[in-house]
């Protein structure tokens, strides 16, 4: 019965056993957890540190670009009020400059109506010294001669010929 032999529990050899176990149980925790769990635990501190950091980094971001954000809105604003005051100022300035040229036309269409008007004034004096001058030719020349018809006749085509010369 060999095979019973093997099967069978030694009671020293078990508590040996037992008491190996514990020991390199306590020597592997020793050695190698607690090295390792602290490791563990410092890279899951610089982890959180980590973590930590790009969370404020991202605060700080989004806090710069709701600050961008305003100043883009603030700049269109003002821009926009810029535009609309340079559109102002040129309206009154286009309306000006209408008036004024309103105001010069007026000046200088009385100006040419006032020259016309002496113009004509000057050419109606003009006729009427030539008229009165051709009145007193015409008396001049019936007071030395007795006007029949023929003489009559003539001295209206002498008259015409000298109003077309003296035109």
């Amino acid at each position: 019965m060999q095979s019973q032999d093997l099967v069978t529990i030694v009671p020293w050899t078990f508590v040996a056993q037992i008491c190996n176990l514990f020991i390199q149980m306590y020597l592997i925790k020793r050695f190698l957890f607690k090295p390792i769990s602290d490791m563990l635990e410092r890279r899951k501190e610089k982890v959180d540190a980590e973590l930590k950091e790009a969370v404020k980094a991202n605060d700080e971001a989004q806090q710069i670009r709701k600050e961008y954000l305003l100043n883009m809105l603030d700049a269109r604003t003002r821009a926009n009020e810029i535009v609309a005051q340079a559109q102002k100022t040129a309206s009154i300035e286009t309306e000006d400059m209408i008036r004024e040229a309103e105001h010069q036309v007026a000046a200088i269409k009385s100006k040419a109506e006032a020259e016309i008007s002496l113009e004509k004034q000057r050419a109606l004096n003009e006729i009427k010294d030539e008229i009165g001058g051709m009145a007193m030719e015409i008396a001049e020349k019936v007071i030395e001669r007795e006007i029949n018809e023929d003489d009559h006749a003539k001295l209206i085509e002498s008259f015409i010929a000298d109003v077309g010369e003296k035109e």
